[in-house]
């Protein structure tokens, strides 16, 4: 039999997290009000001194709405270290209500109090009764990061406090760095402190203000650490990648993008027959899988399903990049939306052809090229020697543009590594025997070839990456190949149907801010780079389960591709931790 505690969540059990959750809302929203209604921020003031007292949180002021906005997100996210704050100060503030009501005459005459008390208790039974909707892990270290930040936060806020007072003091100047310290730790800690207690400091009120600010700064500081989640799992380690690549041999011609599931900065959940497997990244509190699961498509859903769970167990939020068509309807069944972020272009060799009139122009770019000398090398990544390779790798670097290596769901970010031997590498050299231009394609499947990493010589002629990839068409039969699979085009129906005749103008407008953005993320370029080799276009999709985390997926995506960069920790610092998945 099942026991009480172990059984599923009830109705009963979601409605009192709901309210909590809503409470908290509401919270957030008069302390706000109170801040900027100067009327109702007084009552609310008088409510909670003397004999009177207010509901649990109910304090005028922008930093108790934060808080309070805070805990209902914390909340929300169903984080169990919010469930277990929220329940212990609301269960304290009602045995202090109930015995103020039960032990002073005075308290008892006025009908505030009491619904005060009712509200407060109304909560904390509320967080009781939905104690199994709270059911997200933070990290381990978070008890402890947040007391080092605490301790050491305000140790330097403090001492930083002293040293703008004694810079701004107005006073007659014969306080003490005792004495201006402690005003700062007060005023960091309490916001207000006494002036009685330091006579001899009259420190201005924008230097008040500036201290108050920084205790704010600080406050947050150790609700993010105390609240964070999980920031990641452990990376895809050597046993994890032989059964990747098992599953890759044996569906590998499912997805085009399957072989880039092998980046080891991404992590990995197996379905229970180890079928299927969904490879994801955490960033930003964003649990990101990168295209189709990997594997027999029948046991996709066992993969999901354990990714979701463990989404939810740590309170990240599930978003998917670059899915298929078919992944995207198998997502879609477990709960996810699904929006088109653009196409993928996929050559068929069978049906490609330079003739005819649309095709002219790269038919004259090809032979422009060939003409002036320009050849092609074609080689596996195995059959490259280790010196001849670092030299390759280093002339890729040379030629990024930019300090960041891009990519995530389409892109290996690992160049001439051993365990790629079957990648495939394309060298463009001049009439002088330099090389000019890299292009390097991973495996799909047993016949096709994805692009991944596409460097060019900025001082080499225009056109070799099309003379490269028409040559690499031209000799499919020696690559043995059927099928190609180029950049993605993000948007590419909004350029293809904006500029029809009789396009809305809605689309218009669309098509002219991508348009704008292009001018620093190449959207519009790329888009037509592949429609010059007439492509068949495949849809590739963003999932997500709620429309309010389409912009934190969005980011997530846009930091894990490298088009952003968020502020952290030196990369020295995380060498420790990225180690294991690298250095294999």
């Amino acid at each position: 039999m099942r026991s009480r505690e172990n059984r599923p969540p009830t109705r009963w059990d979601r409605r009192g997290a709901a309210y909590g959750i809503r409470y908290l809302r509401v919270v957030a929203t008069v302390d706000v009000l109170g801040a900027v209604w100067v009327s109702l921020g007084d009552d609310i003031r008088r409510h909670s001194t003397e004999e009177l007292f207010t509901p649990y949180l109910v304090t005028p002021g922008f930093a108790s709405g934060a808080f309070a906005f805070f805990l209902a997100v914390t909340l929300r996210r169903r984080k169990r270290a919010a469930w277990i704050l929220n329940l212990v100060l609301s269960g304290a503030l009602t045995a202090v209500f109930a015995g103020a009501l039960a032990l002073v005459p005075e308290c008892r005459g006025h009908a505030q109090n009491w619904i005060s008390l009712a509200l407060t208790a109304l909560f904390a039974g509320a967080l009781l009764h939905g104690r199994r909707e709270f059911y997200a892990k933070g990290d381990r270290s978070n008890p402890r990061r947040a007391l080092l930040t605490a301790a050491g936060g305000l140790l330097v806020t403090s001492l930083l406090a002293a040293l703008l007072v004694q810079a701004a003091d107005e006073g007659p100047g014969s306080s003490t760095f005792a004495e201006r310290w402690s005003y700062g730790l007060m005023r960091a800690v309490s916001m207000e402190p006494a002036r009685g207690e330091f006579p001899a400091i009259s420190a201005p009120a924008w230097a008040d203000a500036l201290i108050n600010m920084a205790s704010a700064a600080l406050f947050a500081a150790v609700l993010w650490a105390a609240f964070r989640s999980v920031r990641a799992t452990d990376p895809i380690t050597a046993d994890d990648e032989e059964r990747l690549r098992a599953l890759l041999a044996a569906h590998g011609e499912t997805d085009s993008l399957g072989y880039f599931a092998l980046r080891r900065d991404k992590s990995v959940v197996f379905s229970p027959t180890g079928k299927a497997a969904v490879t994801y990244r955490v960033v930003g509190g964003v649990s990101l899988a990168s295209a189709d699961p990997l594997g027999d498509p029948e046991a996709w859903p066992g993969a999901i399903e354990r990714w979701l769970a463990e989404a939810r167990e740590h309170s990240w939020t599930p978003g998917v990049m670059g899915a298929s068509e078919l992944g995207g309807t198998v997502y879609a069944r477990h709960g996810l939306d699904a929006l088109e972020l653009g196409d993928e272009a996929v050559v068929e060799i069978a049906d490609f052809s330079l003739e005819g009139r649309a095709m002219r122009g790269v038919r004259q770019a090809y032979h422009r090229v060939r003409r002036a000398g320009y050849t092609v090398r074609m080689r596996r990544h195995a059959d490259i020697g280790a010196e001849e390779m670092a030299r390759l790798v280093r002339l890729a670097d040379d030629w990024r543009d930019g300090d960041t290596e891009r990519g995530f769901s389409m892109a290996l970010g690992r160049l001439g590594d051993p365990a790629d031997g079957d990648c495939l590498m394309l060298e463009c050299m001049d009439a002088e025997g330099r090389l000019r231009a890299l292009l390097s394609f991973v495996p799909w499947g047993e016949k096709g070839l994805s692009l991944d990493l596409m460097r060019r010589d900025r001082e080499s002629d225009n056109g070799l990456i099309e003379f490269m990839v028409l040559d690499l068409i031209r000799r499919a039969d020696e690559a043995r190949i059927t099928r190609l699979s180029l950049n993605f085009a993000m948007f590419r129906s909004v350029f293809e149907r904006g500029a029809r005749l009789g396009a809305g103008p809605v689309l218009r407008a669309w098509r002219s801010l991508l348009a704008f953005f292009s001018r620093w993320w190449q959207i519009e370029s790329l888009y037509r780079a592949n429609a010059k080799y007439r492509p068949a276009w495949e849809p590739r999709y963003m999932l997500f389960e709620k429309s309010t985390d389409v912009l934190r997926i969005g980011l997530a995506a846009a930091r894990a591709e490298g088009f952003l960069t968020a502020p952290g920790l030196p990369k020295w610092m995380n060498r420790g931790r990225l180690q294991r998945g690298l250095d294999r």
